[in-house]
C-alpha cells in the first residue's frame, strides 16, 4: 500500500476524465451523443488491451463467468453515458459536473433496494443530505422554466443529467454484483465493448459525418477515456477506497477552470452551494463506508478460527 502513489492517479484519473468531457462538450454541438458514445466507447478499447498486455494479463483477466451481467451492465452504463453527454451539450461543464454528484447518494438508496443492504440513521441523514443539495442544483433551472423566463433546453439538460446519475448509480449496483466473480479488466473491456455495439442502435437517428476537428476530439474522448480508466483502476491497488474516493471531488474545481477558460461559463452562487452540501454527503457516505468495513473486518478476524 502507498496511499500518496493512490492519491496521485485518483487525482490524474479525474484530470482525465475532466479533459474527455472537455473534448465531448467542444464536439457536442456538430455530434449527436449517440455517436459519441461510440466514439468514446470504441477507442477505449485498444488503449484498455494495451494496458492488458503490458500487464500479462490479456488473457486470463477478459475470462467472464456471468457475461449476461456483462451486457446488463453495459447497457445501464452507456445510457447513463449518452444522456450526461446529452446534457453537456445543453449545460455549463460545472453544472453537468455538480448533477452527476448525486450518483453516489443515490447508490446507497439503490444498495439497499436492490443488494439488500441496510441504511441505517447516520447514513441516510448522508443520503438526505446529498438529496437536498441537488434539489438546491436543480431548482434554478425548473423554477426559471415554470416560471416562463428559462431556457428550456437547460431544463431538459438538467433533466437528462440527473436521470443519467441514477443510471450511473444503477450501473454502480451491478458493478458491485459483477464483482463478486468477475476481474476488473474484463469489467472495464467488456463495459467499453458493450457500449460501443449498443451506441449503433442510435446509427438511424442522426449520426453524421464529421470534420476533422469533431472526429479528432471524439477520438481523443475515447483514448482518454480509456487511459483515465487505468489510472482509476489502478489507484485502488495502493490505497483504501476510503482514502481516495474523496478526491472524486477534485473534478469540480477543474470543470470551474476548464468552464471558464474555454467556454465563459461561471457557476452561481446556488450551483456551488448545492455542491458543498452533495461533497459532504458524499464524505460522510465513505466514512460510514469506512468504519462499516473496519467492523466487518473485526467480526472476521474475531470469527476466524
Amino acid at each position: 500500500m502507498n496511499p500518496l502513489t493512490g492519491i496521485a492517479l485518483k487525482v490524474m484519473s479525474v484530470t482525465i476524465f475532466v479533459a474527455m468531457a472537455t473534448c465531448i462538450k467542444a464536439a457536442a454541438e456538430t455530434v449527436p451523443p449517440g455517436e459519441t458514445v461510440f466514439f468514446r466507447a470504441f477507442f477505449a478499447i485498444p488503449v484498455i488491451l494495451v494496458w492488458l498486455w503490458f500487464s500479462h494479463d490479456l488473457r486470463d483477466g477478459l475470462k467472464t463467468q456471468n457475461p449476461l451481467g456483462h451486457f446488463w451492465r453495459g447497457l445501464v452504463g452507456s445510457t447513463a453515458m449518452m444522456l450526461s453527454f446529452a446534457a453537456l451539450a445543453l449545460l455549463p461543464l460545472p453544472e453537468v459536473t455538480a448533477i452527476g454528484y448525486a450518483a453516489p447518494v443515490l447508490t446507497v438508496i439503490f444498495a439497499a433496494m436492490f443488494l439488500g443492504e441496510r441504511i441505517r440513521a447516520f447514513r441516510m441523514s448522508a443520503v438526505i443530505l446529498g438529496l437536498v443539495g441537488v434539489v438546491i442544483i436543480l431548482a434554478p433551472r425548473l423554477t426559471t422554466l415554470r416560471e416562463g423566463t428559462g431556457d428550456a433546453l437547460e431544463a431538459l439538460g438538467a433533466v437528462m443529467m440527473l436521470t443519467s446519475a441514477v443510471f450511473m448509480a444503477l450501473a454502480q449496483v451491478l458493478v458491485r454484483k459483477l464483482v463478486d466473480t468477475e476481474k476488473t479488466p474484463a469489467i472495464v473491456f467488456y463495459f467499453s465493448v458493450s457500449a460501443a455495439v449498443l451506441s449503433l442502435v442510435t446509427l438511424p437517428f442522426g449520426w453524421v459525418v464529421p470534420g476533422w476537428t469533431e472526429f479528432g476530439l471524439m477520438v481523443l474522448s475515447g483514448l482518454l477515456g480509456g487511459v483515465g480508466q487505468i489510472f482509476l483502476t489502478s489507484s485502488y491497488r495502493y490505497a483504501e477506497t476510503a482514502v481516495i474516493a474523496p478526491f472524486e471531488y477534485t473534478s469540480i474545481l477543474l470543470a470551474v477552470v476548464v468552464g471558464y477558460w474555454l467556454f465563459d461559463e461561471v457557476p452561481t452562487q446556488t450551483v456551488l452551494a448545492g455542491v458543498a452540501l452533495v461533497i459532504c454527503a458524499g464524505l460522510i457516505i465513505i466514512y460510514r463506508e469506512r468504519q462499516l468495513g473496519l467492523e466487518r473486518a473485526a467480526q472476521r478476524r474475531v470469527n476466524t478460527p
